[in-house]
């Protein structure tokens, strides 16, 4: 089944998209810069709320990781 059409699977994605991003903005702030538009500008975004909510998305990881491994 697709990660699109599974919601637990489609929400990993997201999570990982929001960490790999929050990461990336870390290493390197360059490359996702908030004054670009498009999907650089989405990249940024993602990288926003894995700032902001990392209490939240951590969580939220610990979460998928215990239903992953229990599953």
């Amino acid at each position: 089944m697709s990660a699109l059409f599974d919601f637990q699977s489609l929400l990993l994605v997201v999570l990982l998209f929001i960490c790999t991003c929050t990461y990336v903005r870390s290493v390197a702030p360059s490359l996702v810069d908030r004054n670009k538009v498009g999907f650089m500008g989405l990249l940024f975004k993602a990288a926003r709320i894995g700032e902001r909510l990392s209490p939240y998305v951590a969580l939220a990881c610990i979460t998928m990781a215990a239903r992953m491994l229990l599953k």
